[in-house]
């Protein structure tokens, strides 16, 4: 099972921006929500926006991030593809649904880059192949 979500609320300045207060709450909510789901692998792109999310489930299960290029998606998605794991990825607005099209789940619409932090996909590869997505919403929710 791979779960798929894009950083959390972050400052609106700068090129490499930290999460705002509300960001670090909803990256704890992650952490929460997650904790129990078996997690081993905790991946991120290498922004402070996507570490600050990924990390606090990362410390609560005692797992190292994995960094991955945002540029090497197809790897990525075929690592990700290893039956049994289960994984977070922490992305970005263009690059979760890219990823949750590449693993052949079912992207959505487009996430609203203005204020849309609340998607969370939840990608299942069966052994047979099959891949279903399941959209939740985590945290305080997004009204556009």
């Amino acid at each position: 099972m791979i779960f798929v979500v894009r950083h959390a609320e972050k400052a609106p300045d700068g090129n490499d921006p930290a999460l705002t207060k509300a960001g670090r709450q909803r990256a704890r909510d992650l952490a929460t929500l997650l904790l129990a789901e078996g997690i081993e692998f905790v991946y991120s792109t290498d922004f402070a926006r996507t570490r600050d999310t990924a990390t606090p489930l990362a410390e609560q299960l005692g797992l190292q991030l994995t960094l991955y290029d945002w540029d090497q998606m197809d790897a990525l998605a075929a690592e990700l593809r290893t039956p049994g794991r289960r994984s977070l990825v922490v992305g970005h607005s263009d690059t979760t649904p890219e990823l949750v099209g590449l693993l052949g789940g079912e992207p959505g619409t487009a996430i609203d880059e203005s204020g849309e932090y609340d998607r969370l996909y939840v990608v299942r590869i069966e052994l047979d192949g099959t891949v279903t997505t399941d959209l939740r919403r985590y945290g305080k929710p997004h009204s556009p």
